[in-house]
């Protein structure tokens, strides 16, 4: 049995505004995403289907031209392929997880991501 610890994970600056650890199974990434008011994941899409959830601050997603604002406890779901994009609106912790697992981001071929 593997025991992942999320204190082993180094946490990735992306931005300014935006933190990312991350673990990976043979078939999905579990990430765990710091997100700092005002800032923005701008729109993009991946074949991967996810689930963002939301432990602590407020966020306005934007999916398939859908606008929806979503706080603690709440969870988005996004089929692959559908455009989205993020606007931080209060400081945020986001647990994402993605199926399947998300070889451009182990790649590092996330640009869109990247400050």
């Amino acid at each position: 049995m593997d025991v992942l610890r999320w204190d082993d994970e180094p946490i990735e600056r992306l931005s300014d505004g935006i933190g990312r650890r991350m673990l990976n199974g043979e078939a999905l990434t579990l990430a765990q995403i710091t997100l700092a008011a005002g800032a923005v994941v701008p729109e993009h899409e991946h074949a991967n289907e996810q689930i963002a959830t939301v432990l602590s601050g407020r966020l306005r997603f934007t999916v398939g031209g859908e606008e929806r604002e979503v706080g603690p406890g709440e969870s988005v779901l996004i089929a692959g392929g559908v455009p989205h994009r993020v606007e931080v609106l209060e400081n945020a912790v986001v647990l994402d997880v993605f199926a399947p697992r998300r070889e451009d981001w182990i790649r590092g071929d996330d640009a869109y991501l990247r400050g």
